[in-house]
């Protein structure tokens, strides 16, 4: 039986992102993942820079580029990717 590899979710924590939402969607993700039990399943990952800041606060969750998520919008792509 294969081990299913950890899905990689990565928070931009520059600048932009940050003040434009970041700070408050990181605790957001690390609960969601609590309460869902997925520490195991979900890498969490900062990044730098995503180098897409006028689209901030981003997101990526694998290879797909999630832009201007707020916090109604991150619970929801949550929901649906995780």
């Amino acid at each position: 039986m294969a081990l299913e590899s950890p899905t990689t979710l990565t928070i931009c924590l520059g600048s932009s992102c940050f003040t434009r939402g970041n700070d408050e969607n990181l605790p957001r993700i690390q609960e969601f993942l609590a309460q869902h039990g997925l520490e195991e399943r979900v890498r969490l990952r900062g990044s730098r820079c995503e180098g897409r800041c006028q689209h901030g606060p981003n997101l990526r969750v694998g290879d797909a580029f999630l832009p201007e998520l707020d916090s109604a919008g991150l619970l929801a792509e949550l929901e649906r990717r995780l």
